[in-house]
């Protein structure tokens, strides 16, 4: 399949989809999303989920929550992807992973309600309290 790339640290787990799937592009800020990636704030792309394909070693499951898994490299733990029973129909992948970075374009930052205070982003996108439904203006 050719379309968009991407692969963990070491190289052995490896996605492609192709770029027609893409529903959506954004930052995270949410809790489990932060610790699962070790990261202040977590860049994420959604795709449809019959799109996405594993092209290289298989990656490990965990179930991180009673309606959401995580998939990473067993080798190297790199933090790979993330599926919710929320939105059945999607896969998200993590923007870091993709080979090529400048591909990713962000929409808007989510859960921003539960942004660290010590990261201080400047960006004009917008910011939604929650998963993308209330704005933070709104509020």
């Amino acid at each position: 399949m050719t379309g968009i790339t991407g692969r963990c640290l070491c190289g052995a787990v490896t996605y492609s989809f192709g770029e027609d799937a893409v529903i959506w592009q954004g930052h995270c800020h949410c809790e489990s999303c932060r610790r699962a990636n070790g990261a202040g704030i977590v860049s994420w792309f959604g795709v449809q989920k019959d799109a996405w394909r594993w092209t290289g070693a298989e990656p490990r499951a965990f179930q991180s929550s009673a309606w959401a898994t995580r998939w990473f490299c067993p080798t190297c733990g790199s933090a790979m992807a993330y599926r919710s029973d929320k939105l059945p129909d999607e896969m998200h992948g993590l923007a870091a992973t993709l080979d090529d970075p400048g591909w990713y374009k962000p929409q808007a930052h989510f859960f921003h309600a539960a942004a660290v205070d010590w990261l201080h982003v400047e960006d004009d996108l917008p910011r939604f309290v929650d998963g993308g439904k209330t704005l933070e203006t709104d509020v």
